[in-house]
């Protein structure tokens, strides 16, 4: 009797668990209370930190793979969808279901500030080459600073998928965290004159034009960078079920329905990447780091590039909306509002913060893409 009450105590994760596991649901619990208690983005931070949780209780075994020992376990089955690189370009099919390009078709010079908010991207791609790692990795990691969590996951999974733990990790925090990084870092770089400018009333898009936009994007950006495809091709697909009238069906699907079982797909495969013995060593620290430079560097880019062409129109345009470049839709645009009603309660800054917002979307697939045929 003695013997089964030890197998018993030796079979429970009380007895097998480690300090790195204990620290490891330690942060998945942290991050469980950004999510839930702070709401820093809940419907990305709470799959992610649970599968993180999940993965590091000893002995459940729900990462092996089919074999001798079973049949495999729940979360090496969901994160194939990852690592086949199927959940990014079904995301990008819901973002573009979910959002509306007129902001962008209405203010054509904001892809300016979407362009400019790729310059993380690009800086950081040169500094992790510096750091030694290889260039395909230094692009994996670059892709961060588009603050894109699909963008980078279809990058990694191409360029360097031993590292696509860590960079999912990035991404996705990042990305939940824009609310956090983001307000800092455009403070800084303007002034209070800047943060209280008020944009006039953005023109009434047609829908013959919001219509056309999808396919002519596509058709140029396939041709230009043709390894941007499924990710682009998803997203203007989606948007086009959106805006013909005609497809309200497979428009509400994708903005609901698939997309809410993706997210939560994609959520819980991302935390079960973050194992112990994976996440806490220092080449993954190293990647958060870089991958938080990438951000403020992109964040940086698009509130400067904002502040030209305040300059160039007469104090016509607000700064701020420049940090929406990035592509963390609409988070970001959502941050660039409520830092302009902080500085002027009249600012009403959503819709032209929209603008560079699609615009860093379609930058960063477009950047990855060149990277991806450079690079792969």
């Amino acid at each position: 009797m003695l013997d089964l009450i030890f197998n018993f105590i030796h079979s429970t994760g009380y007895y097998n668990i480690t300090l790195s596991q204990i620290i490891m649901i330690a942060i998945a619990c942290f991050l469980l209370y950004m999510g839930i208690v702070k709401k820093y983005e809940p419907l990305l931070l709470v799959p992610i930190s649970f599968g993180m949780l999940l993965v590091n209780l000893p002995l459940a075994d729900l990462l092996n793979p089919p074999g001798e020992s079973g049949p495999g376990g729940l979360l090496y089955y969901l994160s194939l969808g990852l690592e086949s690189g199927i959940y990014p370009p079904l995301i990008f099919l819901g973002v573009g279901a979910l959002t509306d390009f007129g902001p962008l078709i209405a203010n054509p010079v904001t892809i300016l500030l979407g362009a400019a908010a790729q310059l993380g991207i690009f800086l950081t791609f040169a500094g992790a080459l510096f750091l030694g790692f290889t260039p395909q990795q230094a692009g994996a990691i670059g892709i961060i600073g588009g603050a894109d969590g699909p963008t980078a996951i279809y990058c990694a999974n191409q360029l360097a998928p031993e590292l696509l733990g860590s960079i999912a990790i990035a991404a996705y925090s990042y990305m939940a965290l824009v609310p956090v990084i983001q307000p800092p870092i455009m403070r800084l770089l303007t002034t209070e004159k800047e943060r209280r400018v008020e944009m006039k009333q953005l023109r009434e898009v047609s829908k013959t034009e919001k219509i056309i936009f999808p396919i002519v994007v596509i058709i140029l950006t396939g041709l230009l960078v043709p390894a941007a495809v499924p990710l682009l091709g998803m997203l203007m697909f989606g948007n086009l079920l959106r805006e013909t009238g005609v497809t309200e069906r497979l428009s509400k699907t994708a903005q609901t329905e698939l997309n809410n079982i993706v997210v939560i797909l994609l959520g819980v495969s991302v935390g079960a990447k973050a194992t112990a013995e994976y996440f806490l060593t220092w080449q993954t620290i190293g990647i958060i780091f870089l991958g938080l430079v990438a951000f403020a560097i992109g964040t940086a880019g698009g509130v400067l590039m904002g502040k030209l062409l305040y300059l160039i129109t007469g104090g016509k345009v607000n700064p701020l909306i420049g940090s929406a470049g990035v592509s963390a839709v609409p988070m970001a645009a959502r941050v660039s509002q409520d830092v302009g009603r902080q500085a002027n309660s009249n600012n009403y800054l959503l819709m032209h913060a929209m603008g560079p917002n699609v615009a860093g979307v379609i930058g960063s697939a477009v950047a990855a893409g060149i990277l991806l045929s450079i690079l792969r």
